[in-house]
């Protein structure tokens, strides 16, 4: 069963930065879109950014710009790079494959400051 471990959370103030990495512990990213998920207080969980196997990225609309989706395959991980931080952008942030996700890591927590 793959599990995925994500990380690099951590408080900012609002215009700060943090890049958060996904490790897998299997080789599951070089054949498969993976994204970033978000989850606020009270709120359901939303998509914030995917990166397919080609690789091409896509964002919502609320991060474009500021975040950026890479992958490095052999190392099993992906990164969210996080610019500009908002504190709308303080939620639990997960990783996961889009199609037929995998069990939930425990995700990691963003909080902005303002």
């Amino acid at each position: 069963q793959v599990q995925l471990v994500e990380s690099g959370g951590g408080l900012v103030q609002a215009g700060g930065s943090l890049r958060l990495s996904c490790a897998a512990s299997g080789d599951i990213f070089a054949l498969n879109t993976m994204a970033w998920y978000r989850q606020a207080p009270g709120k359901e969980r939303e998509w914030v950014a995917s990166i397919t196997s080609g690789p091409t990225t896509a964002y919502a609309d609320s991060v474009k710009g500021r975040f950026t989706i890479s992958k490095d395959n052999a190392a099993n991980t992906v990164y969210l790079q996080m610019n500009s931080l908002k504190p709308e952008d303080t939620a639990v942030y997960y990783c996961n494959r889009v199609w037929k996700p995998y069990p939930w890591g425990q995700g990691t927590q963003v909080t902005i400051s303002s």
